[in-house]
C-alpha cells in the first residue's frame, strides 16, 4: 500500500524534476532548457549536446511503504543488530525511568486491548528514553489459574482422572509456554521494544519461589488466617473467587415473599399483639437459600408496624415498606394494629416455613427499607453479613450446599442433591404447599458472575485462607501509632497520582469496602500455599526457617516439588507442632494461592530482584478493571511487606468499542483484529490508530477507522518523502547556512517546528499522545503541505543547486526532517528508523533513531523567535486576503495559477503592519505565490481599511523554467525564453543548449 507519492502539480517545472525522477515518469520531467530537450532525455538520446549538466548522483528513493512486507525486514534486523541492548547500554548510567509491566494472561492470541495497552507502555518507554532517561522494559506474562487448567482439562479429558498432579501441572505448563510465545511475537511485530527474550513469567521457578516469599512475609507478620466463612463460590470450577474475580450481569432470578410464624408470645413485642396470629415477611431473591434460613433480621432502629389482614392475621414489616410489602403480596387491605422499634423484636422465634426449625429474630444494621420487607432472613452459610450475625448469635454455621452447588444433607425432602438453581421451584412449590408463599415474581437485576466461565455464583461457607484487612499495623506518619493494614493502603492511595484522577477514589472505596482478601483456590496449577497442618489438632506450622528452605526450594524445583515430596522428606527430624506438641505428625496443605495474588506480588519478583529495576514503580498503566484486579493486589502486596505503594503514578486505559459504541463480540462481528491490521496494512496503522486516540476514554476502532488512519500515514509519508527527495544532494557540513542568514520564511517555518518541538514534548511528558498526534497533523497539513512546502518548490526546482536561497530552503527542510523524524519515533517506530537512514550523514549520528534523544530547541532555532513568530502571523493574515483576491481573478478567467498574477499590497503609512510588509517585501511575491509583489504606502483615511490587496494579471512574459510572468525574459541573449534569475541559474551551472543559443 502507498506505493510512492504524488508529486505537487508544479513538480515537473524545474531542475530537481529533471535530475531526480524516482517518482515521476521520465517524459514528465521537464528539462531545464525546456520541454523538446527534456523529451529527447526522456526517449534515451545521448547527451551529445548538453554541456556542463549538474552532475549528481540520480536519487532512486526508496521509502516506499509496503509496510506488511518490510516491517518484518526491519523488525528482524533490530534483532540481528541488538537494537534493544544498545538502547540499554546508550542509556547505562542515565535517571531512571520504571514502568512496570502488567502481565497479560497467556491464553489465546492478542486482541485490540491488548494492543492498546502495549502500545501505550511502548510509548512511555520510548519518549522516556528518547527524553534522556534508563527506561528499560522486561514484559510478562500471567501463567497459572483457573482459565488455563479449564482448557487443559477439556484437552485431557478423561486421563486427567489417571494422571498425578504434576503431570497435569506440566500439561498447564507447555499450554501456556505455546501462548507466551503466540503472544510475545505478535506483541513483536507491532514494534514493542523490550527484552523479549527473557520476560518474566509467573510458572518460571524463581517467580513461583517469590510468590511462596510473599505469602510468608505475610503469613510470619500475621496477617494470614484460616477460617470458616461465605465466601464467592464457582460451583462450575468447583473454587473460590476473590472480588477481583467478580463480574456483575443481569440475571433473572426468583422473587418470593415468605411468611414466618413467630412462635414466642406476641405481647412481649407490644401489648396490643396479644392473642394474635402474628407472622413476619421475607423477601428473597434466592430461595435455595431457605433451608439453611437461621434466624429473621430487623434493624433495630427502623420503625416496624403490625399490620392485621381481612383474615386477623397480623404481619410485622417495616413501616416504610408496608404498602410495597402489600401489594407484593396481593393483600387487598390491612390496617395497622401496632408500631414498635426493630429493637423489639430481638431474640423473638419464629417458625421455620417448611423445616421443624425454631427461627431466632436478631438485631442488624445492614437492614434497610430500601426494597424487601424490612425483614432479612438469614442463613449463615451464605452471606457474609448473614455469617457475622450467626456468629454474633451463636447461630449453626454448617454449609449444606457441596463443592458442584448441590444441597445436601436433607434426606427426605425433594430438593436434597438437587444443583441451587434447580432447587429454587421445588423449594418455592413446597413454601406454597406450606402455605407460607405470600407472592413471587421474576426479578432482571445485577448478579455476580465468575469472571472466566461467566456462571452466576454462590455464598457458600468453607474453610478458606485469608488475609485480614484489619491487621494491626504502625503508621510511619503517628511515630509508634497502630492503625489497620486498611487503612495503611488507603494512605498510601493519596500518594500516587492517578490519570485520570477519579481512579483515586474508584480504588479508595474499593479498599475501604472490600472483605478480607480469600487467598485460597481449590485446584492444581498455581503456587500451593506451603503450609504444613498439624494431624492431631489442625493448627497450621509457622517457622520462619523452614518457610526459606521450602522457598530454596521452590527457587531450584519449582512448585511441582510440593506434590512430589512428602512432608518427612521437607521437614527438619523432631519438628513439633507449636501447639499441640504432636511430632512429625503434618500434612500438606493443598490449596493454591489467589493468581491475583500472584501477579500482586511481581513488584517483589521483577522489580526487587532485576538489576536494572527498581522499586516502587515509577508508572503502572492498565485497563479500568485493573482497580479491582492488578493496581488492587499489588497495592495490597507492596503495604503489607514494604509498606508502600509499589507504583508512584497509575494510568488507566479505556475500553476498545466499535463505532456504535458496542463492545466487540464474535457474534456481532464487530472485532478488530490487530495481528490482522498489521499483516494488511501494517504494525504502524494500529500503532497510530493507538496515538491518536485518548487512551483514558473508550475509544472507538473499526475497519472503517483503520482506513482513514492509514490515509492520514499515507500523507504524513508523504510529506517525509518530500522532504528527503529535496535533500538529495545537500550535506550538513558543508551545504547548511545558519539562522540569521537564512531566507525569512525558512527561519519562520524552524520557529514553527521548535513550537512543533515544545508542544509534542510537553504531551509526551503527560503522556498525551493524542495530543501529539493532532499537533504533528496540524503542522504537516497546514504549516507545511498548505504553505511552507507549496512555496518553497520554486526555489528548490528553480534556482542554482548552490545558491543561498535553495540551501537556506534545504537546511530548513533539513533541520525539520532531524526534528520530526525524532519527534514521531516513540509512535512511529518502523518509519522514522526508515527514515533516519535516509537523512543526510552527519557524523556522529547513532545507526538508529531509536538511539537518538530529542531534539533540543536550540538545534532548531538558535534564541527567542517571539518577534519572528509575530510579524510572520500578520503575513499569514495577508497572504489569506491576497488568497481571497486571487480566487476572484480565477473565478474571472483573468488568472490560471498565482504565477499569472502581481499583487500590491496598499497599507495605511505609520501603521505597525507597514513596518513588517516593508521589512519583508522581496519575499512577499514567493510567500503569495504569485510573480510580482509589491508593498505600498497610504495616508491614513478613516473610512479605509488598514490594509488593502490589489490583484491583476502581472505584466510581462512567462519564464518557461520557473512560469513566473516576470519583464526581464530573454534579457540573456542564450535563453531567449527564461528569466534572468533562471538564466543565472543556468549559468552557475554551466549549462549550455547545442545550438548555442534559445532554449
Amino acid at each position: 500500500m502507498f506505493q510512492g507519492f504524488e508529486p505537487h502539480p508544479d513538480y515537473n517545472k524545474g531542475l530537481a524534476a529533471w535530475l531526480w525522477r524516482s517518482t515521476v515518469e521520465p517524459r514528465q520531467c521537464v528539462h531545464p532548457a525546456g520541454e523538446e530537450t527534456s523529451k529527447r532525455m526522456a526517449d534515451g538520446e545521448k547527451n551529445k549536446g548538453l554541456k556542463g549538466t549538474l552532475n549528481l548522483p540520480r536519487t532512486e528513493f526508496a521509502m516506499k511503504a509496503n509496510l506488511p512486507q518490510n516491517e518484518p525486514a526491519r523488525l528482524e534486523g533490530w534483532d540481528n543488530s541488538g537494537l534493544y541492548e544498545k538502547i540499554r547500554a546508550a542509556r547505562a548510567g542515565a535517571p531512571k525511568y520504571i514502568l512496570h509491566d502488567g502481565p497479560p494472561y497467556a491464553n489465546g492470541a492478542i486482541h485490540l486491548g491488548h494492543a492498546l495497552n502495549k502500545c501505550i507502555k511502548d510509548f512511555v518507554v520510548k519518549t522516556k528514553t528518547m527524553a534522556g532517561f534508563d527506561s528499560p522494559y522486561v514484559p510478562g506474562w500471567d501463567c497459572h489459574g483457573l482459565p488455563i487448567e479449564i482448557k487443559v482439562d477439556e484437552q485431557l479429558g478423561g486421563k486427567k482422572l489417571e494422571m498425578d498432579p504434576v503431570a497435569v501441572r506440566k500439561a498447564c505448563r507447555e499450554y501456556a509456554a505455546k501462548y507466551v510465545d503466540l503472544q510475545r511475537s505478535q506483541f513483536k511485530r507491532l514494534g514493542v521494544f523490550g527484552r523479549w527474550d527473557k520476560p518474566y513469567q509467573t510458572m518460571d521457578f524463581p517467580y513461583e519461589a517469590k510468590i511462596l516469599e510473599a505469602f510468608y512475609g505475610f503469613y510470619e507478620r500475621g496477617f494470614v488466617y484460616k477460617g470458616l466463612k461465605p465466601v464467592y463460590w464457582c460451583s462450575h470450577d468447583r473454587t473460590a473467587l476473590a472480588e477481583a474475580e467478580v463480574e456483575y450481569e443481569q440475571h433473572t432470578s426468583p422473587s418470593v415473599y415468605v411468611r414466618y410464624k413467630l412462635t414466642s408470645k406476641p405481647e412481649a413485642i407490644d401489648p396490643r399483639l396479644k392473642g394474635k396470629d402474628v407472622y413476619t415477611i421475607i423477601w428473597t431473591t434466592t430461595p435455595w437459600t431457605l433451608p439453611a434460613s437461621m434466624a429473621v433480621a430487623f434493624n433495630p432502629e427502623i420503625d416496624y408496624v403490625a399490620m392485621q389482614a381481612e383474615d386477623g392475621v397480623v404481619y410485622v414489616v417495616a413501616d416504610a415498606l408496608q404498602e410495597a410489602t402489600r401489594t407484593a403480596c396481593s393483600i387487598a387491605v390491612w390496617t395497622e394494629i401496632a408500631r414498635f422499634e426493630g429493637a423489639k423484636l430481638d431474640r423473638v422465634t419464629f417458625q421455620h416455613p417448611f423445616l421443624d426449625r425454631s427461627i431466632l429474630g436478631v438485631n442488624a444494621d445492614y437492614v434497610t427499607t430500601e426494597q424487601g420487607t424490612g425483614a432479612v432472613h438469614t442463613a449463615p452459610s451464605h452471606g457474609p453479613d448473614d455469617f457475622a450475625t450467626g456468629v454474633k448469635y451463636g447461630l449453626p454455621l454448617v454449609c449444606n450446599v457441596d463443592a458442584q452447588g448441590k444441597l445436601q444433607n436433607y434426606e427426605g425432602m425433594p430438593f436434597d442433591g438437587l444443583f441451587v438453581q434447580k432447587a429454587n421451584p421445588i423449594i418455592i412449590e413446597l413454601v406454597k404447599e406450606k402455605g407460607a408463599l405470600m407472592g413471587r415474581h421474576d426479578l432482571v437485576h445485577s448478579y455476580p458472575h465468575c469472571w472466566r466461565c461467566h456462571k452466576p455464583l454462590i455464598f457458600r461457607a468453607t474453610e478458606q485462607w485469608f488475609i485480614s484487612m484489619e491487621t494491626p499495623v504502625l503508621s510511619p506518619k503517628e511515630g509508634t501509632a497502630q492503625t489497620t493494614f486498611r487503612q495503611r493502603a488507603l494512605d498510601e492511595i493519596a500518594g500516587v497520582t492517578w490519570d485520570p484522577a477519579w481512579g483515586q477514589d474508584r480504588i479508595s472505596n474499593m479498599i475501604a469496602t472490600r472483605p478480607d482478601w480469600c487467598i485460597s483456590r481449590q485446584r492444581i496449577w498455581g503456587v500451593p500455599i506451603a503450609v504444613f497442618l498439624c494431624d492431631k489438632c489442625h493448627e497450621p506450622l509457622n517457622d520462619e526457617a523452614i518457610n526459606r528452605s521450602i522457598v530454596e526450594l521452590f527457587a531450584k524445583d519449582g512448585a511441582d516439588a510440593w506434590y512430589v515430596k512428602e512432608p518427612s522428606d521437607l521437614l527438619p527430624a523432631g519438628t513439633a507442632c507449636k501447639s499441640c506438641g504432636a511430632v512429625m505428625q503434618f500434612r500438606k496443605e493443598m490449596d493454591i494461592l489467589d493468581v491475583w495474588f500472584e501477579s500482586g506480588a511481581s513488584w517483589h519478583a521483577v522489580l526487587e530482584t532485576e538489576p536494572e529495576l527498581s522499586f516502587p514503580a515509577d508508572f503502572y498503566v492498565e485497563g479500568g478493571d485493573q482497580h479491582r484486579g492488578w493496581f488492587h493486589s499489588s497495592l495490597l502486596c507492596a503495604v503489607g511487606m514494604r509498606d508502600a505503594a509499589p507504583y508512584e503514578m497509575v494510568a488507566t486505559c479505556g475500553w476498545t468499542l466499535d463505532e456504535q459504541g458496542r463492545a466487540f463480540s464474535k457474534s456481532l462481528g464487530n472485532g478488530v483484529d490487530p495481528v490482522d491490521i498489521a499483516k494488511r496494512l501494517g504494525g504502524e496503522i494500529v500503532r497510530l490508530w493507538v496515538g491518536s486516540v485518548d487512551f483514558r476514554e473508550d475509544v472507538a476502532a473499526s475497519e472503517n477507522l483503520m482506513q482513514r488512519v492509514s490515509e492520514n500515514y499515507r500523507k504524513l509519508r508523504n510529506t517525509l518523502r518530500f522532504l528527503l527527495s529535496n535533500l538529495a544532494d545537500f550535506d550538513p557540513a558543508r551545504d547548511s547556512i545558519a539562522f540569521s542568514a537564512m531566507q525569512p520564511l525558512d527561519q519562520y517555518i524552524l520557529a514553527r517546528t521548535a513550537e512543533l518541538d515544545a508542544a509534542i514534548r510537553r504531551a509526551y511528558d503527560e503522556f498525551e499522545f493524542h495530543r501529539a498526534y493532532q499537533a504533528l497533523n496540524e503542522f504537516t497539513n497546514t504549516d507545511l503541505s498548505a504553505l511552507y512546502l507549496d512555496v518553497v518548490k520554486d526555489r528548490l526546482y528553480t534556482y542554482a543547486p548552490n545558491s543561498a536561497g535553495r540551501r537556506s530552503a534545504q537546511t530548513a527542510m533539513w533541520r525539520i526532517a532531524e526534528a520530526m523524524t525524532r519527534l514521531i519515533a516513540p509512535i512511529l517506530s518502523f518509519t522514522a528508523d526508515e527514515v533516519w537512514q535516509f537523512l543526510p550523514k552527519v557524523e556522529g549520528r547513532p545507526e538508529s533513531v531509536h538511539l537518538a534523544l530529542f531534539p533540543a530547541i536550540d538545534e532548531i532555532v538558535p534564541g527567542s523567535v517571539e518577534r519572528l513568530e509575530k510579524e510572520w502571523e500578520q503575513l499569514l493574515r495577508v497572504r489569506e486576503q491576497v488568497n481571497l483576491e486571487l480566487e476572484a481573478l480565477r473565478n474571472s478567467k483573468a488568472i490560471g495559477k498565482g504565477l499569472d498574477a502581481a499583487v500590491t499590497v496598499i497599507v495605511t503609512e505609520g501603521s505597525p503592519e507597514q513596518d513588517v510588509l516593508v521589512k519583508y517585501e522581496s519575499a512577499l511575491a514567493e510567500f503569495f505565490n504569485v510573480s510580482q509583489a509589491s508593498v505600498q504606502a497610504v495616508g491614513a483615511s478613516k473610512d479605509a481599511a488598514a490594509i488593502v490587496i490589489e490583484a491583476k494579471v502581472a505584466g510581462g512574459t512567462k519564464c518557461e523554467r520557473c512560469w513566473r510572468v516576470v519583464p526581464d525574459v530573454g534579457s540573456d541573449a542564450r535563453w531567449t525564453k527564461v528569466c534572468g534569475r533562471c538564466a543565472e541559474a543556468l549559468d552557475a551551472i554551466g549549462f549550455s543548449d547545442v545550438d548555442g543559443g534559445a532554449a
